[in-house]
């Protein structure tokens, strides 16, 4: 997986980068609003029904999965007319020229994607990473061999807009045909109503944190413009390339890896403490080495027009940092059925962000939401009162000492060059050398036990 992320990660630099220097920063906010606001209706489409197949204790009959197709496809239904009754109102609100058409191309894709992750889940379940990653390599590429055409003929935001139909119709064949999922339309009420209770708490969760990707279209579209949602979207979009071999694959493997933990709370713990200091270790240089050369590339990269967005990383650099520090606690309190906990996290977290951004992003423009994403910071203490609480306490030591001496150096063109010293005192630390060292010898045994298997 982290592998087939690295070749994900090269193809969408090198497609990003033509493809926001060729539409320019007013176009891609557009097309960046339309995706912000697609992307929650898609997570809300899909109610938590692929968790429920992937963490579904015993064996899943093809009536499950055949239930869960014909589930997906009326929310996604649902959810594509929940968006385009909203849609009159929205582009009232965010005043942004052309949002509508685009929004909507993407809104009716809804139908199409959201059944998708019933093969998804059957992957996921067979532990089958290797495909996933495959498809997700293969459907980036094609993004990029359809929209960079598109925007050198001048189309502007509709040439991400092709692009992305192209990688969702691809992907939609590529896990059936992997997955070897034949979908047939069944209908059991019993069944739809267990699959609806467990999805209504993680649902519940999740949309409360995905209200995030509304601020940049709803807030900084309305009192910043749309190169400025262009500005904030680009640089998360870099953020989480940087951040994607880190988070998703600990995300996916983690959901199925932690549940087989969560009878022995004690091993459970030392997992997430093990884990969180890894994540740290493994996405603070990477997060800090853009931070030190984006100046330089940047501008030859994208074009001087982005250099606005810089002013922005370090702050959403921080919050990602800190997200890594604790998404294993989020995942094993939905391991442990404790939903309810995150979403009263989540909702602290997104009060604190939406409500700083509306008050700040007027006044401070891109800025603004940044500082929006730091004063979001302390609601990950309520985080770790729930997970001390439920599952037990985890040692926060060698993930602080990393996080300090990467998060400091993230702000040194605003503080000064000498603060990047901070990034080497972690290595001078004995405790990390050991914790690097025992982690390469895992690697390394893991690797050979798997070429010398029969």
């Amino acid at each position: 997986m982290v592998l087939r992320q690295a070749i994900v990660i090269a193809v969408s630099t090198v497609g990003i980068v033509l493809l926001t220097r060729t539409i320019g920063p007013e176009a891609y906010g557009v097309y960046a609003a339309g995706v912000g606001l697609y992307m929650y209706l898609f997570v809300l489409s899909q109610w938590g029904v692929e968790v429920y197949l992937i963490r579904y204790e015993g064996d899943l009959e093809p009536q499950d999965y055949h239930q869960a197709f014909s589930l997906l496809l009326l929310l996604g239904l649902a959810g594509a007319g929940v968006g385009l009754l909203a849609l009159p109102l929205i582009e009232r609100w965010v005043r942004l020229e052309g949002f509508g058409p685009v929004a909507t191309a993407l809104f009716v894709g809804l139908p199409v994607v959201v059944p998708g992750r019933v093969p998804q889940a059957r992957l996921e379940r067979a532990l089958a990473y290797g495909s996933i990653a495959s498809i997700e390599t293969a459907v980036h590429i094609v993004f990029y061999l359809v929209a960079l055409p598109l925007a050198y003929q001048g189309l502007g935001s509709w040439a991400p807009v092709g692009g992305w139909w192209a990688e969702e119709i691809v992907r939609f064949a590529l896990l059936f045909l992997t997955s070897g999922y034949r979908p047939r339309l069944h209908w059991d009420s019993e069944k739809v109503r267990a699959m609806m209770r467990y999805g209504l708490g993680y649902s519940a969760s999740l949309s409360v944190w995905q209200l995030r990707l509304l601020v940049n279209p709803l807030v900084v579209g309305r009192y910043a413009g749309a190169d400025a949602v262009g500005y904030v979207a680009l640089i998360i979009r870099i953020v989480e390339q940087l951040s994607a071999g880190v988070r998703e694959v600990v995300w996916r493997l983690s959901i199925a890896a932690l549940a087989r933990l969560q009878g022995d709370l004690a091993r459970l713990t030392r997992a997430v403490t093990e884990g969180m200091s890894l994540q740290v270790m493994a996405l603070g240089p990477v997060l800090l080495a853009f931070g030190m050369v984006a100046p330089w590339i940047v501008p030859p990269l994208f074009g001087s027009r982005w250099l606005v967005m810089l002013e922005v990383f370090p702050f959403i650099a921080l919050s990602y940092l800190s997200n890594v520090m604790f998404n294993l606690h989020i995942t094993a309190l939905y391991v442990l059925r404790r939903n309810s906990k995150v979403v009263a996290f989540n909702l602290l977290n997104v009060i604190l962000f939406a409500g700083s951004a509306l008050l700040l992003v007027s006044r401070l423009g891109v800025k603004g939401y940044g500082w929006a994403e730091v004063i979001a910071l302390p609601s990950y203490l309520l985080l770790h009162i729930w997970f001390v609480a439920y599952v037990g306490r985890p040692k926060y030591t060698q993930a602080g000492v990393w996080f300090i001496g990467f998060a400091i150096p993230l702000f040194s063109w605003q503080l000064s060059p000498w603060v990047c010293v901070s990034a080497i005192l972690p290595l001078m630390w004995p405790a990390t050398r050991k914790q690097l060292v025992d982690t390469l010898r895992e690697v390394v045994m893991a690797v050979q036990n798997r070429t010398h298997a029969p």
